[in-house]
């Protein structure tokens, strides 16, 4: 090509036109670039600055008076000047940016011409505005040198979106001025504390709120902020989420629960008369007892006839390792519907895998016969039984229990009663309820450890793999290994007592005084003893067994599990303890002092289940009743402060 002829309009724009060798023609367009000078006006890091001296390194003054040294590519060139105050590049007010944008569609231009299009002319204060329009990018985009219009609809996208985000900044600064001033939130600061509550439920680590707030990013300062702003109530118990237990019911179905029913392969029990002794409102009976001559029959709920190992129900209840008991619901472990159809005394008649235990005079177990069977369970309450302790065949029951008993305090079993309630939510109220210390509960409690003692020895005997409880006597020299009697005693000793194990290997439980242990007799709500029934059903069936590594695997899923559902289930048990005495702010009642040091020490409040630290004057001795008032209940650090009114003498 060969450019034939060329000519210059404004400043600094070149317009070329050449011919190409088949003689069409063609224009092209250079920009000569501005003299940087002194008095120059410049963008520097998007803000305003006059250029004082032009060297490798300029100097230049910005807006607010200061003087720097920059590299000549950190700033754009604005205007070449001269321009003395960059104070006085106010806004202006030019032609509708629409129009120019429609003129300009598809073409190329430089800040002097879209400062001419839009003001009239390119001064400083022209230009510099009209960079102001190509920097925020809606309507413009591009260098000095060359900047072009955005597509009508991308801008007006654009503009949306920056409308939306000022929006959202203007609602999150009166939100934060709402905060700071003590006012209520407003219905539309829902979304602005949406990452307080996040943390509150530990699902994130962070919240913008209390940053902004300089408090500790933390699930209890995120709890405390949420109630004190009125957004939580203390009915929310975040403690499950927190610790990330699954509160959903099962929506796994069991098609071979009508099979379970069958006589077939089932020994005929039901003119035995056999009990399901549990607290009132229990919905999941899995065990019942029942006595034939000399024979103590333990039934429990037939689970794994239904329910096969490594099934889909079996690994959703390997994943929740147990049943969660909180005050204001229940989780269970299986389906809903087994319970419904295999829980004992559910049904007028029930399937069950009963444990015959042949006993000796004194009551030691001899034989064990496992067999599975149909029984007919009437259910009836601990509080109900203890009124028939006098009758058949609640009072030979009770017997064998306290021999049974006896028995395991002269190995060594450590008995430790310290008060127990259970709490409840219902209909909006929170229910504390102690629990007396009952011979009804001693009685299902000393048949249900015998049942454990026995099938150990069973499985151990037949060469089973099986999931073993073991737990080392308590580390302490032999002049101190007494039985506790008193509350200090009892709760003193629980704190060394050594944790219980779970294995393949059986060995001696010393907390129970029992040679070889596990737990068979609540298949519907803890995995392992339903495992247990998974080997004893297939040893009955000759069909394959667990190996011992999968038993292992069994127990470290489970207990992966279970520690967190324990510890949920404590929390929430406190928290709502907390939120009845806080609906309670007059309570008085009575402790006891378990540990003491000076001036202070640990009571228990045996009509709240609850132990705390409280402060005291003069020498109190331990297990001395105190009269206690509350004081402050801090829901957020599940804490409750009381102040000690005197010691009874």
């Amino acid at each position: 090509m060969r450019p034939f002829i060329t000519f210059l309009t404004g400043k600094n724009v070149i317009w070329i036109a050449y011919c190409l060798d088949n003689s069409e023609q063609r224009t092209s367009r250079l920009t000569v670039p501005e003299p940087l000078l002194q008095n120059s006006l410049v963008s520097y890091k998007r803000k305003p600055a006059r250029v004082v001296t032009v060297a490798d390194k300029l100097e230049i003054v910005l807006d607010n008076g200061q003087t720097c040294r920059v590299r000549p590519k950190d700033v754009l060139l604005i205007h070449p000047g001269p321009v003395h105050n960059v104070g006085d590049l106010i806004p202006r007010t030019g032609e509708d940016i629409k129009t120019v944008c429609e003129l300009i569609a598809d073409s190329l231009v430089t800040l002097p011409e879209l400062a001419e299009l839009i003001y009239g002319d390119a001064s400083p204060p022209s230009r510099w505005n009209a960079w102001q329009l190509v920097s925020e990018g809606i309507y413009f985009h591009g260098t000095p040198d060359g900047i072009q219009a955005h597509p009508p609809e991308k801008a007006a996208q654009t503009l949306a979106e920056r409308e939306a985000k000022a929006r959202q900044e203007r609602a999150w600064r009166d939100f934060l001025q709402r905060v700071r001033t003590g006012q209520p939130p407003q219905p539309e600061d829902t979304a602005h504390l949406k990452e307080t509550e996040e943390l509150a439920f530990s699902r994130t680590g962070q919240s913008r709120l209390l940053r902004k707030l300089g408090i500790e990013q933390t699930p209890i300062n995120a709890h405390a902020l949420l109630l004190k702003l009125g957004h939580w109530s203390e009915r929310i118990n975040p403690y499950p989420m927190r610790t990330g237990l699954d509160t959903s019911a099962s929506q796994l179905s069991i098609p071979a629960l009508a099979d379970a029913f069958s006589p077939e392969n089932r020994r005929d029990l039901t003119h035995l008369a056999t009990f399901a002794i549990d607290d009132e409102g229990n919905q999941d009976p899995d065990d019942a007892i029942s006595l034939d001559a000399e024979r103590l029959w333990v039934h429990v709920a037939d689970v794994a006839f239904a329910v096969t190992s490594d099934s889909a129900v079996d690994m959703e209840a390997r994943g929740r390792g147990a049943t969660l008991y909180l005050p204001e619901l229940i989780s269970p472990m299986l389906p809903e519907v087994v319970a419904e159809e295999l829980g004992l005394g559910k049904k007028a008649i029930s399937p069950a895998l009963s444990f015959g235990l042949d006993l000796d005079t004194d009551g030691v177990v001899r034989h064990l016969e496992i067999v599975p069977s149909l029984v007919r369970v009437e259910r009836v309450t601990y509080a109900a039984v203890e009124e028939r302790l006098d009758e058949a065949p609640f009072h030979h029951l009770l017997e064998i229990a306290k021999t049974a008993r006896e028995r395991r305090r002269a190995m060594g079993a450590i008995f430790i009663t310290l008060p127990d309630v259970t709490v409840r939510v219902m209909d909006g109220k929170v229910h504390i309820r102690p629990l007396p210390e009952l011979n009804s509960r001693i009685l299902v409690e000393e048949i249900m450890i015998m049942a454990g003692e026995a099938t150990a020895k069973f499985a151990l005997e037949q060469n089973i793999p099986f999931p073993f409880i073991t737990q080392a006597g308590a580390n302490l020299p032999l002049e101190q290994q007494k039985q506790p009697q008193t509350l200090a005693e009892m709760y003193g000793y629980r704190r060394k007592l050594a944790p219980r194990q779970m294995g393949v290997t059986p060995g001696p439980h010393g907390g129970l005084g029992v040679a070889c242990y596990t737990q068979v007799t609540s298949p519907l709500r803890r995995y392992l003893d339903l495992v247990a029934h998974q080997q004893l059903r297939a040893w009955l069936q000759n069909d394959k067994l667990l190996d011992s590594e999968e038993i292992i695997r069994r127990i470290g899923a489970m207990q992966a599990t279970t520690a967190g559902t324990r510890k949920g289930e404590r929390f929430s048990n406190r928290h709502w303890t907390l939120v009845y005495l806080r609906q309670h702010p007059n309570w008085h009642g009575e402790g006891i002092l378990v540990e003491k040091g000076e001036n202070r020490g640990t009571v228990l409040i045996p009509e709240l289940g609850l132990d705390t630290q409280v402060r005291y004057r003069g020498k109190p001795n331990l297990d001395q009743v105190c009269r206690l008032a509350l004081n402050q209940v801090d829901l957020a650090q599940l804490s409750a402060n009381f102040t000690v009114e005197g010691f009874f003498s």
